[in-house]
């Protein structure tokens, strides 16, 4: 089978999409499918270009079997709505236009979080006579209102309208979690053609080692018990209430914070960081691939927080599946939802209610201080961690595909639980 999949973000970019397309790409590609991917030049999330790619019409490339087409996009920071809004919509147009280049595919896959991608998806199917599959990894738009980003008004309505047509005219959708399915079926979607394909962790690339001396020493973290976030510093991801937490826990001696990445917030807190005089916080810039295993190996505990709204009861933030083959003990803070019904599924660590410093610091300090619960945290963290493997994820997705191509796209929820 020849899958075109469109994505604004792909390798060497870190970020969440970018990584569940490449390594489930991997997959196909292994087991005798072409994949062919349309994107950007890498710049997220900083506006600037990765060394050795121009932003150019048309650049392509093969990366572990995957041919890869690069288009010219309007290049900028993640940060601010006009400016992304141009962002992607530059996307969806050279998107489209390089698509119609490729030779024909059997099934048309685009991922959100931004839907301008699945624009140009559904485009190309109808262009071409292919099925379209929509892949669901946020509820774009509601997630930007979440954070206060776009507010309630004619724009607002008509990128939902925009929304639920593309839901209406996919082949079927592929939804990360299943709380996403349940807002699409509320709101019409039939839930015969919902997927629900949750993401997962390629346990090829993690796995629990000692601490990485070199980097502990480089980060002055010898001999400290580390909490460590990494992921994005956005809206969506609520940092302060972690500065709030530290300043609380700023006389415990060895305890440290570690903010891994970067993002629209990230120069506010270090900013704030600084003024209230956290020592005990650092922030680390963001990290290629392949040494994201060797930051985690600093960490005792994995923090994973989100914004206290409603819209972020149904995210799973795939950073717990990564922290989860490492084994490590997780700290969720997040709306209670899917993520912490994961969390008590597997018993793999501690939920906090969101935007809590309070709570955030008693918990820390509850596995600061005790060894024997944190080690068994880590043990069923790691015991679990074989549930979510994205070997597990390629698999259903492939299924996904396979019925798509076959225009029977009304089958795919009977592929998995729903």
């Amino acid at each position: 089978m020849h899958i075109l999949f469109l994505t604004e973000n792909f390798p060497p970019e870190t970020n969440a999409a970018a990584t569940r397309v490449y390594e489930r790409a991997c997959f196909w590609v292994d087991w005798g499918h072409r994949v062919t991917v349309v994107t950007c030049a890498p710049n997220f999330p900083r506006g600037k270009l990765f060394p050795g790619y121009e932003n150019l019409w048309r650049q392509s490339e093969e990366m572990s079997g995957i041919r890869v087409v690069r288009v010219k996009t309007f290049i900028t920071r993640n940060e601010g709505v006009v400016l992304r809004t141009l962002d992607f919509l530059s996307f969806m147009a050279t998107g489209f236009a390089a698509g119609l280049r490729e030779s024909w595919p059997d099934v048309i896959v685009a991922t959100s979080p931004q839907f301008f991608a699945a624009v140009a998806g559904w485009g190309l199917g109808a262009a071409r006579n292919v099925p379209f599959v929509f892949e669901l990894g946020d509820l774009w738009p509601a997630s930007i209102v979440a954070v206060g980003a776009l507010h309630e008004g004619l724009s607002l309505r008509m990128m939902e309208k925009l929304e639920l047509y593309l839901y209406r005219r996919s082949e079927c959708v592929v939804a990360l979690t299943g709380a996403f399915k349940e807002n699409l079926t509320a709101r019409g979607t039939s839930p015969a053609k919902i997927a629900v394909v949750v993401n997962g962790v390629d346990l090829s690339r993690y796995g629990p080692r000692p601490r990485d001396k070199g980097l502990a020493e480089m980060w002055g973290l010898e001999g400290c018990f580390v909490v460590g976030y990494v992921g994005t510093h956005g809206m969506a991801h609520a940092l302060g209430s972690v500065l709030d937490a530290a300043d609380r826990m700023r006389h415990v001696e060895r305890l440290r914070f570690i903010l891994v990445g970067s993002g629209a917030e990230r120069t506010k807190l270090m900013t704030e960081a600084r003024q209230r005089r956290l020592d005990n916080v650092i922030f680390m810039p963001p990290q290629p691939k392949d040494d994201i295993a060797a930051v985690w190996s600093l960490c005792d505990v994995a923090l994973v927080h989100l914004r206290n709204s409603p819209v972020f009861r149904e995210v799973i933030p795939s950073k717990m599946f990564e922290a989860m083959g490492m084994g490590l003990p997780l700290m969720v803070a997040s709306p209670d939802g899917e993520a912490s019904r994961i969390l008590a599924t597997d018993q793999a660590g501690i939920w906090v209610p969101a935007e809590d410093p309070d709570a955030l610091a008693r918990a820390t300090m509850k596995l600061f201080e005790d060894d024997t619960l944190r080690r068994a945290y880590g043990e069923r963290s790691l015991a679990a961690a074989p549930l979510h493997t994205r070997e597990r994820q390629a698999r259903q997705m492939i299924g996904v595909l396979d019925l798509a191509a076959q225009g029977r796209g009304g089958e795919v929820a009977a592929l998995q639980p729903s």
